[in-house]
């Protein structure tokens, strides 16, 4: 029979780990995967007495390659769809409410996610031959209404990548300009609406502006490129809210595949400069992409700029009293993570 005294060592540095598990609250669960519960609530309020018709639609996020969406909940008085965008794949939720007797519908959705980091960036397997454009990249190379790739813009395109011979020297010099050329700055109006005029004329302007004037200058340059959106993560935190969504985007190289990359976040760490070329890290998650949105079933208005707040409809004309609020919750907040912390 062991002594009893024997097992007090073990029961101590046990419960010195166990506490150290508790104390010790990671920033992120590592750099590779972030696993997190998030709260999406639109609040429609102020709906006009008489009101005959209120469409609601909120961005649905799905699972891919680098986030699963593992448990999801849509909370509502009224009868929710899950519908499909015919454009891009985009989903989202679509309630209708004919004659409403209240002058107020909240609708809250809660999803349990999975993020992984997406790093593709060794670039060792690009083709050096023009093999052509895949048929379904065709859009990726079209202009959108805030993005045109007239003269101005296809003019400025050829002098950065002027003595580039690759699309991936290309996109590279077209990201380094972004980074030279833009500041991140929120102060005033005019930035936000992902507008490539105001990105090269002011020069400033949040992650919209920077990857719009990204994708322009990419698709004057026969370079196909895509926009993305949803909500930033803090890096430094485990739960809270969020104050607004964050953007992204993406360009296709022939023989190579999806090019991930943030431009406003390497400006914001210019120490992150070359990660972001190539990478998307795990915080953020991803509710739609591309622009000039058609949704499912059509609304009334024009084309949705981007998808990620909510978007209504009164009696088929837009309604913007609509209240909005973000928070998540890293699902092993408390617990040291395995990897390093950021």
């Amino acid at each position: 029979m062991v002594p009893p005294s024997t097992f007090l060592p073990r029961i101590i540095i046990a419960v010195a780990a166990c506490l150290l598990l508790v104390r010790a609250a990671p920033a992120t669960l590592s750099v590779g995967e972030r696993t997190f519960e998030f709260t999406y609530t639109a609040q429609i309020h102020d709906i006009p007495a008489g009101s005959k018709d209120v469409q609601i639609w909120l961005p649905y996020p799905q699972s891919d390659e680098y986030q699963n969406i593992l448990k999801a909940k849509v909370t509502s008085a009224y009868a929710v769809q899950i519908l499909t965008g015919p454009e891009y794949g985009n989903q989202m939720v679509h309630i209708e409410v004919k004659n409403p007797k209240t002058a107020d519908i909240t609708v809250t959705m809660e999803f349990s996610v999975r993020r992984s980091e997406h790093v593709h960036n060794t670039f060792t397997a690009v083709s050096s031959a023009d093999v052509g454009t895949p048929p379904a990249l065709t859009r990726w190379l079209q202009p959108d209404h805030l993005v045109p790739l007239d003269q101005r813009i296809r003019d400025l395109s050829a002098e950065v990548t002027a003595g580039k011979t690759t699309d991936l020297a290309k996109a590279r010099a077209i990201y380094d300009y972004v980074l030279a050329n833009m500041k991140y700055d929120k102060s005033g109006t005019g930035w936000g609406n992902g507008d490539i005029y105001w990105a090269c004329d002011a020069k400033r302007g949040n992650c919209t502006d920077f990857h719009s004037l990204f994708i322009g200058l990419s698709r004057s340059a026969g370079i196909p490129a895509k926009f993305e959106i949803g909500f930033p993560l803090p890096a430094a935190a485990q739960s809270g809210e969020i104050g607004g969504y964050h953007c992204w985007a993406e360009f296709y190289l022939n023989g190579y595949g999806w090019v991930p990359v943030d431009a406003s976040e390497a400006w914001k760490d210019p120490s992150k400069r070359e990660y972001f070329f190539g990478a998307h890290d795990a915080n953020r998650v991803q509710f739609s992409v591309g622009r000039d949105l058609t949704l499912a079933p059509p609304q009334s208005g024009p084309a949705l700029n981007y998808f990620i707040y909510p978007y209504v409809e009164v009696d088929g004309k837009s309604f913007s009293s609509v209240n909005k609020k973000f928070s998540f919750r890293d699902e092993n907040a408390g617990a040291v993570a395995v990897g390093e912390l950021r």
